[in-house]
């Protein structure tokens, strides 16, 4: 729009665009196959709000983790995650997250506001660009929102997000969909609104209980949209996507990780036909100092494993990265906040 308004050929918003998404190009002064007015004319006026990194942490692992200033002062966290020859970026979609879940970091912070499509796309951008200017050629290939806040409740702006990942080079980056993971605590409505975008990204659905006394304590959204309507519309989404819908399930110790317990989630996820449509994906806890909150013990956890792997449930235990670095997010943030 900006260079039809300057009476500037159409071609010209996709070089910009081919320099930004497809060598990770900021500076328009860099822009070479642009006239020297021009490039002058957008350093003069067309301000990309990219994020500012404020710190960065490194993992034995080698799981990073960004800290990122707005342009409004506002901070949200990503971690870049390698393993197995796959790159993964877990970038946030809100600063804090209006849901307040017990025993997330990012839901002791209350809420500030939504991320917009720049922001978000910003943290990956970013990203991309540290690594190449580290010498890594090999791009970001899989994409989590499961940093801060919650996606679905910024709907528009993630939806938005996705579209610019997966539009072909130059009007975007020309990413798989199936490499994009959506997670949410269970929005109902949005999650049946994602299922007739017709995009095949895979849906992670935060269950971390699996009957409603207990899930309304700890996830209270649960007090709008039950257990069983949850699973419903994630049933749903994996019926239309045809894509596996991944339920994870945080390990809380003496909270939620007792044999039966595990034989409710088999029996909440089962009534709804064969295994094909779900995962279960069990993350060990990453405590947050002072948290009565805090990880299984080892033999529960394996308890558990084994009465859902007995009951037929296609399930996997996560592996934690990153705890020494405040991988789970919110927790850099927090401290940060706080002035640890």
């Amino acid at each position: 729009g900006r260079m039809a308004e300057w009476g500037e050929p159409r071609f010209r918003a996709d070089q910009v665009c081919g320099w930004i998404y497809g060598r990770k190009v900021f500076n328009y002064h860099e822009m070479s196959n642009l006239s020297k007015s021009l490039r002058e004319r957008l350093s003069g006026s067309l301000l990309m709000p990219l994020p500012v990194l404020i710190r960065e942490q490194a993992s034995r692992d080698g799981t990073r983790k960004y800290l990122w200033q707005m342009t409004d002062g506002e901070r949200v966290e990503s971690v870049l995650l390698n393993h197995g020859g796959h790159t993964t970026a877990c970038i946030s979609s809100q600063v804090g997250c209006p849901l307040a879940c017990a025993f997330c970091a990012t839901g002791s912070l209350g809420f500030t506001r939504n991320l917009t499509p720049g922001e978000i796309l910003g943290q990956f951008l970013m990203m991309e660009r540290r690594r190449l200017d580290a010498g890594v050629e090999q791009g970001i290939n899989n994409i989590v929102f499961m940093g801060m806040g919650e996606p679905l409740a910024n709907y528009k702006a993630v939806l938005g997000t996705i579209r610019t990942l997966i539009a072909p080079v130059p009007g975007g980056f020309g990413m798989s969909a199936r490499g994009i993971t959506v997670s949410t605590v269970g929005l109902v409505p949005q999650i049946g609104r994602l299922a007739g975008e017709g995009l095949p990204v895979t849906l992670a659905v935060s269950l971390h209980a699996p009957d409603d006394d207990l899930r309304n304590e700890i996830v209270p959204v649960n007090n709008r949209w039950s257990v069983t309507e949850v699973v419903d519309a994630a049933w749903e989404y994996a019926r239309v996507t045809r894509r596996r819908v991944s339920i994870e399930y945080a390990l809380m110790r003496d909270i939620n990780d007792s044999v039966s317990r595990a034989n409710l989630l088999a029996d909440v996820l089962k009534r709804r036909g064969d295994w094909g449509w779900v995962h279960v994906n069990l993350i060990p806890l990453n405590p947050t100092p002072g948290s009565r909150w805090t990880a299984s013990r080892p033999k529960d956890e394996a308890t558990f494993i084994a009465t859902l792997e007995r009951r037929g449930v296609p399930v996997t235990l996560r592996d934690t990265r990153g705890s020494e670095i405040d991988g789970a997010c919110g927790q850099l943030a927090a401290r940060e906040t706080a002035g640890v």
